[in-house]
């Protein structure tokens, strides 16, 4: 392939992935003015529990990401036979291990605010919205192993077309459920908006209906329509075994501790910022949203460089996989850049489409201003790590940004904090991101996550 239609492909298979990665933070956006309308002890009750919420859903990933990288390594090698059988195992696995999340998530989700150190006004919404989105785990599950084997296969469209409707049916529901009945005046005209005025109840409910809808939408594109992969019609076990097993747990289960890790760490963010009050907790949580929209090519070049990579290391390509690997990564940096430079010069405007208090919108504000510098050798950090997955080298990777969180982010938030408040924070987490940046550039030069690549051996 030259290096035209190496940037193309590219491009094609990362843009629906961006788009996808757009919706849902335009999502997040409408959700957080939705929510933030209603005042900041609202707006904290989400966000005290959402990176608990996020510990939950990088679990489910991880455990997918065992299986959907197998399947992307044996579309390279031709064995479609193969990767069926993988997918068929892969069904009942993840849902086995969502079941177990679920009741998990269900029994500890009354105490969890109160852990966590959140004011007694904010707990009890807390415990309702992260009981809710607990209770639909297995739907949530569902859809990313179908939209992480449609990608595998180098599908990119559909997962991200489905993802984008999710949005849509999100902010569709949490409209309706949110807010009570009200007269509305659109364009000079009056009409009656029913509504079921639920609040953060009705937040979590229009979340998890919009999952519902996604979750069946794309399991039906995976088992009826995908060429390589569909079940219809086909026969075979769905009784995992050993073998392919064990290579989902070399992959998943360092990608599982490195989540279950990364996320501890924002909860344990979560709970220094906890003590610092509600205006806090909310101009922490919106500026994390705010800042999202940044990072959202980087994650969208990332999944191109899993299938591209792994698609090339399963055809024993390994030279291609590491031009796709540096195509990927520079496309990441030049997008992420621009976007903190935008970042930087609109923070304000940013955060007062999520919030009408003020004082939430200067401090998030602040916040992202310094977040800005760090976004280019984040960027490193997000597609590399997806370039990784991808050879199937997830051991090594999850150690680095493990060290970074817990050794850099975590010890300088808990110094800071004190003394600086929120900006201390955030202070703390742009210096980690540099350094997890850094080292993740030191691994790609080197070359020594391709060598790690033999998963479809046997």
């Amino acid at each position: 392939m030259t290096l035209k239609q190496q940037l193309r492909l590219t491009i094609v298979l990362s843009t629906p992935a961006i788009l996808a990665q757009l919706s849902m933070i335009i999502m997040q956006y409408i959700d957080a003015s939705m929510v933030g309308s209603l005042g900041a002890e609202d707006s904290a009750s989400i966000g005290l529990v959402s990176t608990s919420m996020w510990l939950f859903g990088g679990l489910l990933n991880a455990a997918a990401m065992g299986f959907t990288v197998q399947v992307a390594h044996l579309i390279g090698a031709n064995r479609n036979d193969d990767c069926r059988s993988v997918l068929r195992q892969s069904i009942v696995s993840c849902m086995t291990f969502s079941l177990v999340l679920t009741a998990i998530g269900c029994a500890i989700s009354w105490k969890l605010p109160h852990w966590l150190g959140g004011p007694e006004a904010v707990c009890h919404n807390a415990s309702v919205y992260f009981f809710i989105l607990s209770l639909f785990l297995p739907f949530l599950e569902i859809e990313f192993l179908a939209g992480g084997m449609l990608r595998s296969s180098g599908n990119m469209k559909v997962p991200g077309m489905i993802n984008i409707l999710m949005c849509v049916l999100d902010v569709l529901f949490n409209f309706l459920l949110i807010f009570p009945s009200r007269d509305i005046t659109l364009w000079g005209i009056k009409f009656h908006m029913p509504g079921a005025g639920l609040g953060v109840t009705g937040a979590a409910l229009g979340t998890v209906l919009a999952e519902v809808v996604t979750c069946l939408i794309m399991l039906y594109f995976l088992i009826y329509r995908s060429r390589e992969l569909k079940l219809a019609g086909t026969r075979g076990t769905f009784t995992p075994s050993v073998n392919t097993l064990k290579k989902a747990c070399k992959i998943g289960v360092p990608v599982a501790l490195q989540q279950t890790m990364m996320c501890g760490a924002y909860i344990a963010t979560t709970a220094i910022v906890a003590p610092l009050g509600s205006i806090a907790i909310a101009a922490n949580i919106f500026a994390i949203t705010a800042e999202s929209i940044c990072y959202m090519p980087g994650y969208g070049f990332s999944e191109a460089s899993t299938t591209l990579v792994g698609q090339s290391i399963g055809a024993g390509r390994r030279h291609l996989s590491k031009r796709f690997a540096y195509i990927t990564v520079t496309l990441g940096v030049v997008s992420m850049t621009i976007l903190g430079i935008l970042m930087y010069a609109f923070a304000p405007q940013m955060l007062s489409i999520m919030s009408p208090v003020q004082a939430i919108v200067d401090l998030g504000a602040s916040c992202l201003r310094i977040e800005a510098w760090a976004e280019p050798l984040y960027a490193i950090a997000i597609v590399s790590y997806g370039v990784m997955v991808g050879a199937g080298d997830t051991f090594i990777p999850s150690l680095m940004n493990l060290g970074s969180m817990w050794i850099v982010r975590i010890t300088l938030a808990a110094l800071l904090a004190p003394t600086y408040g929120l900006l201390g924070v955030w202070t703390a987490m742009s210096i980690e991101l540099c350094v997890r940046g850094s080292i993740f550039l030191a691994r790609l030069l080197s070359g020594r996550w391709i060598k790690k690549s033999s998963i479809i051996s046997s």
